[in-house]
C-alpha cells in the first residue's frame, strides 16, 4: 500500500476501495470480499462503495451483487492517458517479445509500493501460465517486474521499503528479507529478473525494468512461462531480448514531448 499521509484516513480508506475493485475487474466484487480485502467494517466499506456509486466512480451491479468500475474512472483515465498512459509505446515491444520468445509477455506499472499489470500479450506456445492478468498487483520485490523494479531504486529507499514491509507473510519465506536481498544482486548484475516459480510452482517470471525520463524504474516488461521454458541455457537469450526492449521503451519515453 503507498505511504498513508496523517490525518487522510478517508482519503486512504476510498483509495484502497478502489484499488480493491479495480483489481478484481471485469467481474468485480461484493461488499463482504472488499471489507475482507480491505480490513474495513462491512458497514464501513458499504457506505464507501455506495459513496463512489452515487459520484459515478463505481456501478453496482443487482444481479451479480457486485461492484465494478464506473464510468467516471473511464473519463479520468482518458484524460489522464495522455501524460502516464504508455501501452502504446510498450505494446510494440510486446508482441516482439511474445513473437520472439513464444511466452506470455507484459508490461507492469510501479503504482506506489505495488506494481499493477497493464497488458499482456500472448505467445505461440500452447502452454502458458495465468499468475498475471490485466489489474493484478503485487507489491515490489515480488514476480519478476516487481523485483526488477525495486531492484533499480536507490540504495536508500530499498532498505526503507524492506524495513517497513514484511513480504513473508503474504508470500512466504522466500520472499525474506535476505533472500529478497540476494535477489536484488542478481539482477543488479545481470540487468534482468527473475522469479523461479516463487508465486505459483512450476511458473516462472523474467522481467526488465523501463525507465521514465527523469531515470526512475517506474515500469517493467515481462515475460512468464513453465519452467522447462525458462532453463539455464536459455535464460540468457530471455534476458537480453527484455533488455532490448526496455531499453527501447525508455528511449520512446526519453523522446515524447515536454519529457
Amino acid at each position: 500500500m503507498p505511504t498513508s499521509v496523517p490525518g487522510t484516513q478517508l482519503v486512504d480508506r476510498t483509495a484502497a476501495v478502489l484499488r480493491c475493485v479495480s483489481g478484481a475487474m471485469p467481474a468485480g466484487l461484493s461488499t463482504t470480499r472488499v471489507a475482507e480485502a480491505t480490513r474495513l467494517t462491512r458497514p464501513t466499506a458499504h457506505r464507501i462503495l455506495a459513496s463512489l456509486a452515487a459520484n459515478g466512480l463505481l456501478d453496482h451491479d443487482p444481479v451479480t451483487n457486485r461492484w465494478v468500475l464506473g464510468p467516471e474512472l473511464y473519463v479520468m483515465g482518458a484524460l489522464a492517458a495522455e501524460r502516464y498512459d504508455i501501452t502504446r509505446v510498450a505494446r510494440e515491444s510486446l508482441r516482439t517479445l511474445a513473437a520472439a520468445t513464444g511466452e506470455s509477455a507484459f508490461l507492469s506499472v510501479r503504482r506506489g509500493e505495488e506494481t499493477v499489470c497493464l497488458l499482456r500479450e500472448e505467445g505461440a506456445f500452447p502452454i502458458r501460465s495465468f499468475v498475471l492478468y490485466e489489474g493484478i498487483r503485487f507489491p515490489l520485490g515480488v514476480a519478476s517486474a516487481g523485483l526488477a523494479i525495486l531492484s533499480f531504486l536507490p540504495d536508500e529507499r530499498v532498505d526503507d521499503y524492506l524495513a517497513r514491509n514484511d513480504l513473508t507473510l503474504a508470500h512466504g519465506r522466500s520472499h525474506g528479507t535476505g533472500p529478497l536481498r540476494d535477489r536484488i544482486r542478481a539482477t543488479r548484475a545481470t540487468g534482468y529478473a527473475l522469479n523461479p516459480g516463487l508465486i505459483v510452482e512450476g511458473s516462472w517470471g523474467m522481467g526488465a525494468t523501463v525507465f521514465d525520463p527523469h531515470g526512475e524504474p517506474a515500469w517493467a516488461l515481462s515475460l512468464t512461462g513453465i519452467e522447462p521454458r525458462f532453463s539455464a541455457e536459455r535464460r540468457p537469450a530471455l534476458g537480453r531480448l527484455l533488455l532490448e526492449q526496455a531499453h527501447r521503451v525508455t528511449q520512446e519515453l526519453r523522446r515524447r514531448p515536454g519529457s
